[in-house]
């Protein structure tokens, strides 16, 4: 298994969504299960970081009275 640093956004949620088909079969042994639920609630704060960074890179773009383009803050009105 890859580091979670080292995984895709996609690639976290394609195994997290794993993680969750056995975790939710129950057919693993505790401590599988519990190493299982470890490594997905890093996954999941994995992915709250990669989105917060994508988040903080998408703007809006809006002409100018002059004609220029200007980058405003996604949520700006």
């Amino acid at each position: 298994m890859q580091e979670n640093k080292e995984l895709s956004f996609e690639q976290s949620l394609d195994r997290l969504d794993g993680i969750v088909k056995r975790l939710e079969r129950g057919d693993a042994p505790l401590s599988e299960l519990l190493a299982m639920f470890e490594e997905g609630t890093s996954l999941v704060r994995a992915c709250q970081t990669m989105l917060s960074e994508a988040e903080q890179k998408v703007v809006k773009l809006r002409k100018t009275e002059s004609g220029e383009p200007e980058e405003l803050p996604f949520d700006a009105e």
